[in-house]
């Protein structure tokens, strides 16, 4: 009975995590990828995802990456989180121990007749008595009250941690996309550039024509503007560029004044990715992990709402020295021990208090249904995303084969109409025409692949990470 008593018993529900509609498959997903070239990391939630980043072989973003590991502050932010969860578990788990503290001064008392078993008429005397004493308290945890306490402490540390899995695969993910928006741009500007300047021959040729009596003011006046267009547009992806290479440099934790990346054009090869099975996305995913543990808390707050309605037994004692005179306390005669509380009692129950503890229960109660709503929301979320990080991935395959075909046919189209111009069949307007097609479809394939390379980067981040070849 003894032992029973000591262990107590848990009045939380015993809890199961809520079911959620699962598909057998992604609809978005492509068989022709399900094969040993690539495996899915299925760690579990608090394990390392790995270095997913170095799939794409780029030795700038690798160098990137680790960077915004050790700089970046909202990670440090999330990372403090955890330190004072776990802080607040071990407040919770020392609750399971005995408390002892130490004690000095002195204290003005009368005892009562009864006390000292005397008649009821009979006087007493106050006095004065100093004590030196250790007093030692003990809750015992009949009802799971503590227990429950440090479940629900434990759980939530482990939520920070998984939040903290989730903020670091969102940096991680959040570096890479800057990263390869900026080289998307770069290829662009490198685009623009080599327009500029062919159409800067263009205009003074057209200007030459003019002065020999070759050509038109007209044709003059349409590569000048074919030109200041080029550059307006080459000035607008340079003012991008610097956007996104502040925007990269605070996710590194710097100064956007001390970060500059050198020019380089994109150069990463795109990446087809396997989604495996919906099912395994709730072991990998951190956010879903991190939605599960807050459940498990809030369950566990139930039982410390319902151990509020049971009695309270608390253990109490002194031991030390107690005397009517300062000199003579250190004195082995000055011994004393007390059992039990000075004021108050051992055991406490609670009878009325207009509907407070009922309304904790039900607030808990309330809790839990709203954390059990917050996980379903966010497994569904994560389904979505990984089945637009899919569809993503199948149509701009198709958009970027249909681009090159548009490509190749707007350069030979090019080359044809610059050699019926100088042939005289066509007039400049129809050249500017040309340029302008083949300029907008060369930045249009820079920015689909660009697109591409985010979107799969997308897709490891709907996946949870934790990507291996």
């Amino acid at each position: 009975m003894g032992s029973l008593l000591l262990a107590g018993c848990s009045l939380a529900p015993e809890y199961q995590p809520a079911k959620v509609i699962v598909p057998v498959k992604f609809k978005e997903s492509d068989p022709k990828l399900e094969d040993n070239n690539w495996k899915i990391a299925q760690p579990a939630d608090q394990q390392t995802r790995g270095e997913w980043w170095r799939i794409y072989n780029d030795a700038q973003l690798n160098e990137l990456e680790q960077q915004a590991i050790a700089g970046n502050q909202n990670l440090k932010a999330v990372a403090a989180n955890i330190q004072a969860s776990r802080a607040l578990r071990s407040a919770a788990q020392a609750e399971r121990l005995p408390s002892i503290d130490a004690g000095f001064g002195p204290t003005r008392q009368k005892p009562s007749p009864a006390s000292l078993g005397l008649d009821d008429n009979a006087h007493t005397s106050a006095q004065t008595l100093w004590r030196a004493q250790a007093n030692v308290s003990y809750e015992l945890d009949l009802f799971g009250r503590v227990a429950s306490s440090v479940n629900a402490a434990t759980a939530d540390l482990q939520q920070q941690e998984a939040l903290y899995q989730s903020a670091l695969l969102a940096l991680q993910a959040d570096v890479a996309q800057g990263y390869f928006l900026i080289r998307q741009l770069d290829t662009e500007q490198a685009i623009y550039n080599r327009t500029i300047k062919l159409l800067g021959e263009t205009r003074d040729l057209m200007q030459l024509r003019f002065k020999n009596g070759l050509g038109s003011e007209l044709d003059v006046s349409r590569a000048q503007t074919e030109l200041a267009t080029a550059q307006t547009t080459a000035l607008n992806i340079a003012r991008n560029r610097a956007s996104a290479e502040h925007a990269l440099a605070v996710l590194l934790g710097k100064p956007p004044a001390d970060f500059n990346l050198a020019v380089q054009p994109l150069t990463a090869n795109s990446i087809r990715l396997p989604a495996g099975l919906p099912s395994t996305l709730l072991e990998r995913r951190p956010d879903i992990a991190a939605a599960e543990r807050a459940m498990a808390a809030d369950n566990a707050r139930i039982g410390i709402a319902r151990a509020a309605f049971f009695p309270k037994l608390s253990l109490t004692g002194a031991l030390g020295y107690e005397s009517s005179s300062l000199s003579e306390l250190g004195k082995w005669s000055s011994r004393t021990f007390l059992l039990g509380p000075v004021a108050g009692t051992i055991l406490s129950l609670p009878l009325f208090d207009g509907g407070q503890r009922k309304a904790g229960v039900a607030q808990a109660r309330a809790a839990y249904e709203e954390s059990v709503a917050n996980y379903r929301q966010t497994v569904l979320n994560a389904f979505r995303e990984v089945e637009n990080g899919l569809s993503d991935q199948r149509i701009l395959d198709q958009q970027i084969q249909a681009q090159n075909q548009a490509l190749s046919s707007s350069r030979h189209a090019n080359q044809l109409s610059h050699l019926r111009y100088r042939e005289g069949a066509i007039s400049y307007l129809d050249v500017i025409d040309s340029d302008r097609t083949i300029l907008q479809q060369e930045q249009l394939a820079a920015q689909l692949k660009g697109s591409q390379i985010i979107a799969s980067i997308n897709l490891i981040r709907a996946l949870g990470g934790g990507w291996s070849s």
